[in-house]
């Protein structure tokens, strides 16, 4: 069983990344980040390595997706309440994200998503699962 979770993303401008996922409340571990990466930190073993296109090629043989156009990842992360969902989207899209799809509200889970400045989406989701439907 795996003990970490890297997701690995390719960005066009790397600095300008990392400022907006830190303008989300998000941090970097430096030990996992250089000039062309940069280790951002998810979760206590989840991370997003934010690597520029260059590096990115290196570790595949397959053209990078253009995630402005078209999407391969859906990247969901939880928050422990319904105005934690809230509130990052609207830092998201201040930061310079978009938001790609309306709020669902399922009455035991709710969902709103943004987009990363490179497009990559993400769905931030808050889910009380002691009201959710049984069967």
């Amino acid at each position: 069983m795996a003990k970490n979770v890297f997701i690995n993303l390719p960005v066009k401008k790397l600095v300008q990344s990392e400022k907006f996922f830190n303008q989300l409340g998000f941090t970097i571990n430096p030990q996992f980040s250089d000039d062309k990466a940069k280790c951002l930190v998810i979760g206590d073993n989840i991370f997003a390595m934010l690597l520029t296109e260059e590096f990115f090629q290196d570790f595949t043989n397959k053209a990078i997706s253009n995630a402005q156009k078209s999407t391969e990842v859906l990247i969901g992360i939880d928050a422990s309440s319904k105005e934690e969902v809230k509130e990052m989207v609207k830092k998201a899209e201040k930061a310079g994200g978009t938001i790609y799809a309306e709020s669902r509200d399922y009455g035991w889970m709710y969902q709103h998503s943004f987009a990363d400045l490179d497009g990559h989406q993400w769905v931030v989701t808050y889910m009380d699962i002691s009201k959710m439907p049984k069967g």
